[in-house]
């Protein structure tokens, strides 16, 4: 048996698993957000603990049992339990495993715990002249090395993972993480549907359907007068038009979504070919409305692919797994 811990910015995850198959579950939400707003480890440290406990009971087995403890994401910051430096990009399946680092900490259990280091993109001192170029990610790393093996990538892409923070990642011919670019794209939708004078005009709610006619002219709309005005547009719709609340709602979804296009299109952290192929994953919804607003922009020119649910299943997990394989823990 082995331990899996996914702990992000808000929420803790811990999966127990035989024979590379998850048999135990336990989450919180509690993550590095919550170091970063008391200035504390407890909480971090107590929602480990615990999910770790209540995994191992649904199980019926002790701490001793598993044979090995991993960690990844925001766990291995300043703002989580043992901070380990970003290795520098490229990074593949063997720098990672040989970045891992194993710690007791006492306040969560007595065992090692094996944890996985980030990627970033830069090593020189950040200025204005390249801060644009300089990203990083804690744990879409793990997820990054098990879509390659689940999907048997072996071409350059860019996969991506959206979310609160939106996470595109340049795969190079060689499998490795050759850089990542992140945006606010999921805050940013929740904050102006819930936040602002749109509250009204949206209900408080997201798109419960895809409406891609919407999609593509919210995306169009920002591309072309920017993001605040084509945001504001959605108001014009609830007063002056018939489009329904799901059809104001996906023109919010894809003029905040075009806005990720253009950072493809224009970072230079990815300096992205239109022809490299394209792998999007994440919630249904946004996953097909990414897929569908790169199939329908013309600088995209390589092949689009839609990650369905069992595969990106327990990415992280598995990923963790993978590197502790590499690293000959397993």
């Amino acid at each position: 048996m082995i331990l899996t811990i996914d702990a992000g910015t808000t929420n803790t995850r811990v999966t127990l698993w035989r024979d590379s198959a998850p048999i135990a579950r336990a989450a919180q939400r509690v993550g590095s957000r919550d170091t970063a707003m008391t200035g504390s480890r407890n909480a971090l440290r107590r929602a480990v603990r615990e999910t770790l406990a209540q995994a191992l009971s649904q199980a019926n087995v002790g701490i001793e049992e598993p044979s090995l403890l991993l960690a990844t994401g925001m766990i291995s910051s300043n703002m989580g339990l043992l901070e380990i430096p970003h290795l520098l990009a490229p990074a593949g399946r063997e720098a990672l495993a040989a970045g891992m680092r194993a710690c007791v900490v006492p306040e969560v259990c007595a065992r090692p715990i094996w944890f996985v280091p980030g990627v970033k993109n830069l090593s020189e001192d950040i200025g204005l002249h390249n801060c644009e170029r300089m990203d990083m990610m804690r744990g879409e790393e793990a997820e990054a090395m098990a879509l390659i093996d689940r999907l048997s990538i072996r071409q350059p892409a860019i996969l991506a993972i959206p979310g609160s923070h939106s996470k595109f990642i340049h795969l190079d011919a060689r499998q490795r993480i050759a850089g990542c670019v992140t945006t606010l794209a999921g805050e940013l939708l929740h904050v102006i549907t819930h936040n602002t004078l749109l509250a009204d005009a949206l209900g408080g709610s997201f798109a419960a359907e895809l409406d891609v006619e919407m999609l593509l002219a919210g995306a169009e709309q920002a591309s072309r007068i920017g993001l605040g005005r084509a945001c504001f547009m959605v108001r014009t719709l609830d007063q002056f038009t018939v489009y329904d609340h799901n059809a104001r709602a996906n023109f919010l979804l894809g003029a905040v979504l075009g806005a990720d296009l253009l950072t493809l299109k224009n970072s230079r952290a990815l300096n992205m070919s239109p022809g490299t192929q394209f792998i999007a994953t994440g919630r249904p919804l946004l996953r097909a409305a990414l897929g569908c607003l790169v199939a329908g922009d013309e600088f995209f020119s390589g092949n689009v692919t839609m990650v369905d649910e069992a595969t990106q299943a327990d990415l992280a997990g598995h990923g963790a797994m993978l590197l502790a394989r590499t690293r000959g823990l397993l």
